[in-house]
């Protein structure tokens, strides 16, 4: 398949940060009344990963009202980016490696359902925007994943896309864009259906 674009999701796809979100979180949540003891597990984390980030504070938060919820959340939010800044998260082997000469055939972009300055997070801490031509967070629009990736594909002029991810979510908005989905199979997600899968990152140079 001749793609001129690849664009990607980032947990569970490009990096794990699963570690770092859920120490930030931790500290802003317990800065709040009636959470002041709450641990954050990896796996609570990791089972909300790629969720628009107000369904993630539905799930973490329950016993407060939407609004709380979303306060409590805006909160972790801002703590999350200033600590993943200065602290990044894990990088999948051979990522920046795999970056630099998928750059030099396709442009690359990242579509992502975090917050608001999510993904800068990402390519200030691991110096990665050399290699990325364009981004989107949820949180700066507020638009589903599959929207997303039509606006970014809509704003780049790219013709033939494929989206690289790890989660169902994942597929359904490459499906809801009308684009391939590239199955990152090492991720935190099952999918079933999917154009082509990686075992790991730099399996994308076989495409």
């Amino acid at each position: 398949m001749k793609y001129d674009a690849l664009l990607f999701d980032l947990d569970g796809t490009m990096w794990d940060a699963t570690e770092n979100i859920r120490i930030s979180w931790e500290m802003a949540a317990r800065t709040f009344d009636g959470l002041e003891d709450r641990i954050i597990t990896k796996e609570e984390l990791q089972s909300v990963m790629g969720l628009p980030m107000d369904e993630i504070a539905a799930r973490l938060f329950k016993k407060f009202d939407k609004e709380k919820q979303l306060e409590i959340l805006d909160k972790c939010c801002e703590v999350e980016n200033e600590y993943l800044t200065e602290k990044g998260g894990i990088l999948y082997p051979e990522l920046e490696s795999t970056l630099a000469k998928l750059s030099e055939k396709y442009t690359l972009c990242i579509v992502s359902n975090g917050q608001a300055g999510y993904i800068q997070t990402f390519l200030n801490a691991h110096n990665m925007s050399k290699y990325f031509k364009d981004f989107q967070n949820w949180g700066d629009n507020k638009v589903p994943k599959g929207e997303n990736i039509k606006l970014v594909i809509e704003r780049n002029n790219i013709k033939n896309a494929a989206y690289v991810g790890d989660t169902q979510g994942d597929a359904n908005a490459a499906k809801m864009a009308g684009i391939d989905f590239i199955y990152a199979e090492y991720g935190f997600g099952n999918v079933e259906e999917y154009t082509f899968a990686i075992k790991k990152f730099k399996d994308l140079l076989t495409l």
